[in-house]
């Protein structure tokens, strides 16, 4: 039998990619989306197996329910509000609930074609290597309120054409982003090397689970050894480092067991496995049961 071939999705345009998102709303300009975020906009939970984009995203969202969050190896349960920065070329999924209200923003590299300086050194919320989540109070997101709404009345103003006010306003909201992050998270810079050696692990770990396993891979996107990541890892967290890796890759094949019509052998492949019986074994170590009957008492 030959074995099917599933890649991950890659969305190189952004009107291809929000095809694929029950949302009205198309952008006349190839390089730049914005959007308000109403609760209106859906009454169903949206979820989107695991992707990739050629564009950055960059959505600040206000909770109005119950929702949950999950990032790295950390769950959120109704947090008031939260920011989320996200480089191309990573790999993502996402769930969203009717309660989210805010901003979303989908924009390309050449949207600051006329910007010089590094945009990652200069803006090192957004990684290359991992998804930024910043969780927030209700205060903390009205005082950023103001500057997202001002991109996105701009964007509206212009519907059509460069969206160049947009633009230039969405680089100065980076800015104000940029200087609230270092106040509101300048304690994290204090942390010890060890414990961030976990956090930065954490994050490669949630976005590259798919096609990493090894924990000499993530070693090497880290520049130490397998045996000094290993040893922090467990000083640190008292978990094992390959855990991590395993419990990621559980929760997405929940996730696609959950939300999607994807067959087990569908899963499997989709998830990097190189067959369903070793997807089966290794689920059913990791959950105590089968995919099969996980998804059929679910």
């Amino acid at each position: 039998m030959t074995k099917p071939t599933f890649s991950i999705p890659y969305y190189t345009e952004i009107n291809d990619f929000l095809d694929t998102i029950p949302l009205p709303g198309r952008t006349s300009n190839p390089l730049f989306y914005s959007r308000k975020l109403q609760k209106s906009d859906s009454k169903t939970e949206i979820y989107r197996p695991p992707f990739r984009r050629a564009f950055y995203f960059f959505a600040l969202f206000l909770n109005s329910g119950k929702i949950e969050v999950k990032y790295d190896d950390k769950t959120v349960n109704n947090p008031e509000a939260y920011l989320v920065c996200h480089s191309p070329d990573l790999v993502y999924s996402f769930s969203k609930a009717d309660a989210l209200e805010g901003y979303i923003f989908y924009f390309k590299p050449e949207c600051f074609s006329f910007f010089k300086p590094n945009f990652h050194q200069e803006f090192p919320f957004f990684n290359r290597l991992y998804t930024n989540l910043f969780t927030l109070n209700q205060a903390a997101y009205h005082q950023l309120t103001p500057n997202f709404e001002e991109v996105f009345i701009a964007y509206e103003r212009s519907s059509e054409g460069a969206h160049i006010e947009a633009r230039l306003k969405l680089l100065a909201l980076l800015y104000r982003v940029k200087e609230f992050v270092n106040e509101q998270y300048d304690a994290a810079r204090f942390a010890s090397p060890d414990q961030g050696l976990l956090n930065k692990y954490l994050h490669l770990v949630n976005s590259h689970y798919i096609e990493k396993r090894t924990v000499k891979e993530y070693a090497d996107l880290l520049s130490v050894t397998p045996n000094h990541l290993s040893h922090t890892i467990k000083a640190v967290s008292g978990k094992n480092a390959l855990s991590y890796i395993s419990e990621r890759l559980v929760r997405e094949a929940k996730s696609l067991l959950l939300y999607t019509d994807f067959n087990i052998t569908e899963i499997a492949y989709r998830l990097g496995f190189s067959d369903p019986a070793n997807f089966g074994k290794f689920f059913k170590k990791e959950s105590g049961v089968t995919p099969s009957a996980f998804s059929k008492n679910a």
